[in-house]
Order: structure tokens, then sequence, then C-alpha cells
């Protein structure tokens, strides 16, 4: 299988932050996302996408969240100095003066944050995506998958710095989630396991269910 064997301590470095932190947080809500500035044709297959990832982690979308209408927004950029044309972007995006500056020196293609409840489960995320390079290549399905399985946690900052998040079909060569990956998302949607945690030991109890998802 292409990825890494979902074992404790593979779980625990996808979870563990710049400061050696292990932090692990889940969306406790439905889903209600929203995209802007995709081109009409590509809405579909992203939606799709959205969707497939939100049924394989056996979550919950829905068409309206009741504190913020959507909780999950994803934008589509040429650049990054679009961000501070948009009204109000300083008002959703923390520290956007600093922010851009730091984007456009780091020549990065995607930005995300998110926003959690008071249990810290995730309550609504924020995704970003400057549209040149290698995002320009993938077709909206692709990316769409990469996407929202990178929202639906709080994955560390470098989780897929080693390798794509996901693989192809070898028959139709259709993208899917990485097997690995898409075991971690089952195993950590199980309702028995907390929506946030801050304890390592946690890797434990992801690994031993996302063996039975692996194998």
């Amino acid at each position: 299988m292409a990825g890494f064997a979902p074992d404790a301590p593979r779980i625990e470095t996808l979870f563990t932050d710049e400061q050696g932190q292990f932090r692990f947080a889940r969306w406790s809500r439905p889903i209600v996302p929203v995209i802007f500035g995709a081109a009409d044709e590509s809405l579909p297959p992203l939606k799709g996408a959205i969707e497939t990832v939100v049924m394989a982690a056996g979550h919950k979308m829905s068409d309206n969240d009741a504190d913020l209408g959507a909780n999950l927004m994803i934008f589509f950029l040429k650049d990054w100095h679009e961000l501070a044309e948009v009204q109000n972007m300083d008002q959703l995006v923390p520290n956007l003066p600093d922010l851009l500056p730091r984007l456009q020196r780091e020549d990065a293609d995607q930005y995300r944050f998110f926003r959690f409840d008071a249990d810290n489960s995730i309550k609504a995320g924020f995704v970003f995506l400057r549209m040149r390079g290698a995002l320009v290549k993938m077709s909206a399905a692709d990316l769409g998958l990469e996407q929202m399985l990178k929202a639906m946690l709080l994955w560390a900052p470098d989780a897929f710095a080693e390798s794509s998040a996901l693989v192809r079909d070898g028959e139709t060569g259709q993208g899917l989630l990485r097997p690995d990956l898409a075991a971690i998302l089952n195993a950590a949607y199980d309702p028995v396991l907390p929506g946030f945690s801050d304890d390592a030991s946690l890797a434990l109890r992801l690994a031993a269910r996302a063996q039975r998802f692996y194998n």
C-alpha cells in the first residue's frame, strides 16, 4: 500500500506541532462548506469530493450551521494580495497585515486555519488556495479530496510534506485518499474518542482503530 503504516509513532508525528506538542482535534458539528472564487464547472466535482471525504470519515454535513451559517470556507485566489482587497477579510483572518507578506515571502500556495468550540474541537475552518504551480495542474476532484482531508483534522504543519495525500487507482487513474491517511481519518471520527486531545497516548488508541481499516 502507498503511504506509511498507521502505527502509533507515525500517528503521533502527524499530530505534533512545530513546538513538539501533540494536538489532535476533529469537527464536533456537521460541516457546512461554501466555496468562493472557483469556476462554475469546478463546483460539482469539488462538492462531490468534499462529500466523499466527510462520508469516508463517518461524519456529517448540513445545509446550515446555527452559529455561523457556513463553517468551512474555501477561497480560490490568483495571488495573496487579493485577500487584502476583500471587504472585512481582516476581521476573518487573524493578523492579516502580517500574514500576507509572510505568505508572499514563502511563495506559499495554500493556507488554512481553524476556530474551536469550548471543548477545543473544530468549530470552523478556513482554506485559502493560491492557484499556481502544482495546484493548477490538479483536477477539481483531486483538489477537493486533498483539501478536504487536510481540513478534517488538526494535522501537524508538515504532515503531508513527505508524500502526496492521494494515490491513483491502478485501473481507472482516479484520485483516491492515501490508504493510511484514510484509515487514520476513519479512526479519528470514532465517537468513542475525544474531539480534542493534547495527550500523545491518544496515538495508541488511534493506531489500534486505524489498523483495522488499513489491513
